[in-house]
């Protein structure tokens, strides 16, 4: 399971990291507005591809974990699934023409980012998460996203240049999809079309859909409320924030994505021990990288924003203070939800957390966004989030004591503290700078992980007898 953890962290992140790496260049290119437009266009834009994958890309990946080992059932669930993908996108793809015609702004921009809503007809990562293959999209993504960084620095030179830039992203998204197919060969046979029944798969995907498209709508919907009730510099400020976190966030949760196929077969084979054992270690592990991560990019994220972004945008950094607390609250819902709720089959109780927080996000993002722009907005996300969280932690409980799951998390708010207080003192009194921001990090790491060991924190110990046993062998 580790390698496949590494696997899917490395792709998640990677997926990010792409556009992380050209922030810095982008944001300085194209400026706040450009960064804005971008972002404006692309939240909106991701509605219909929303409204495309249908949650059949949870439902697949589901569908497929429970089939795995009989080559007959799994090419036969893929290709209905599959099936099932190219109608929804269709339906998706002529909705945003359509809208798009309406528009008044921003159209050519719009046509561009559409390319992604036909990208996912092509996106098959369900199918290799499922069977549990997650090096085959590491390797071609990283192939096809690798080409796309060198394509931005070579062809993005001046504010003029924001319609290639977001060209060259929705053009390396459909690339990216289509070489995972020659994968398949091995893996699915082909079945006659008569003997397939795709519609079967629209009752269940929808189901996932729902919850899906409460979390998509509450995570997008701050964006396009930022350009209507403030500008499109504060959606892109707000943006900028959001994509450091959504990184952190996407090194955390790569460990549900993992977990959930195993979880999935372990409910079918009815080993509540192991889907126990496996909640309860997952829980830890994401708290102790959790809590780290909010500390540490909220004492440095004034700092961080500046030398990152540009003076541009210094703004940004109140939002990621703040925001930072979004970290632990979604990384225990990715254990509690997409671990737990969605493999062993509680698909309505997952639903009733989602849209509870949709509903408190829409309703906290009017007045909050007025009155405090996108620390509003940030603000706003914590709550949404604390609420899905909260309600997930309840449907848990009723099956499994969560205050087991929280045993260990004293520790790590203690030594995440204590780290905080220090890193932020010392970022405050120094100049900003590359070594400076480096020096403090260092700082953090040391001081957080050295309270653990004091601590005598269990999974601290478990790594270092871990670690042992490596060198001893080698």
């Amino acid at each position: 399971m580790i390698f496949n953890y590494l696997y899917n962290m490395i792709y998640q992140v990677f997926v990010l990291l792409i556009p992380l790496v050209t922030i810095p260049y982008i944001s300085r290119t194209v400026g706040p507005t450009g960064v804005g437009i971008n972002t404006f266009t692309y939240s909106i834009t991701q509605y219909f591809i929303l409204l495309g994958t249908l949650g059949i890309n949870l439902y697949g990946n589901r569908e497929i974990a429970y089939k795995r080992g009989d080559k007959k059932k799994v090419s036969k669930a893929f290709w209905e699934i599959e099936y099932l993908l190219i109608l929804s996108v269709t339906v998706a793809t002529i909705a945003f023409l359509i809208f798009v015609s309406f528009s008044k702004e921003y159209q050519l921009y719009y046509l561009a980012q559409g390319i992604s809503v036909l990208a996912v007809m092509f996106d098959i990562s369900w199918f290799f998460m499922g069977m549990e293959n997650f090096k085959v999209t590491v390797t071609r993504n990283i192939l096809v996203k690798t080409i796309s960084l060198v394509c931005i620095f070579t062809f993005v030179k001046t504010k003029n240049d924001l319609l290639i830039y977001i060209l060259i992203n929705s053009l390396s998204v459909i690339i990216g999809n289509i070489t995972l197919w020659p994968y398949l060969r091995k893996q699915v046979m082909m079945v006659p079309f008569k003997e397939l029944n795709p519609l079967r798969h629209l009752s269940p995907s929808i189901a996932l859909f729902i919850p899906q498209a409460a979390i998509n709508v509450y995570a997008l919907l701050n964006k396009p409320m930022l350009k209507i009730f403030g500008s499109v510099e504060s959606a892109g400020f707000f943006d900028s924030s959001d994509k450091i976190i959504k990184l952190l966030i996407a090194l955390l949760t790569a460990l549900a994505t993992v977990v959930m196929p195993r979880v999935a077969n372990s409910f079918i084979k009815g080993d509540r021990e192991q889907i126990n054992r496996l909640l309860t270690k997952s829980f830890d592990y994401i708290s102790f990288i959790a809590l780290p991560l909010m500390f540490g990019i909220a004492a440095v994220s004034q700092e961080f924003s500046v030398l990152f972004f540009g003076k541009e945008f210094s703004a940004v950094g109140g939002i990621l203070f703040v925001e930072s607390l979004v970290i632990p609250i979604i990384a225990w819902a990715s254990i509690t939800g997409n671990q737990y709720l969605l493999p062993t089959n509680h698909t309505r109780e997952y639903t009733y957390s989602v849209v509870a927080g949709g509903i408190f996000n829409l309703i906290l993002n009017i007045p909050l966004i007025i009155y405090l722009g996108p620390i509003g907005a940030a603000i706003s996300t914590i709550i949404a989030e604390l609420v899905v969280t909260a309600i997930q932690l309840y449907y848990v409980n009723k099956d499994f004591s969560v205050i087991k799951l929280f045993n260990g998390v004293h520790r790590y708010l203690i030594a995440g503290a204590i780290m905080f207080v220090i890193v932020f003192t010392l970022s405050n009194k120094i100049s900003f700078s590359i070594v400076h921001l480096i020096i403090e990090i260092g700082i953090g790491f040391i001081v957080y992980f050295g309270i653990l060991v004091l601590f005598k924190a269990p999974i601290l110990l478990e790594m270092i007898q871990r670690a042992k046993k490596i060198v001893i062998r080698h």
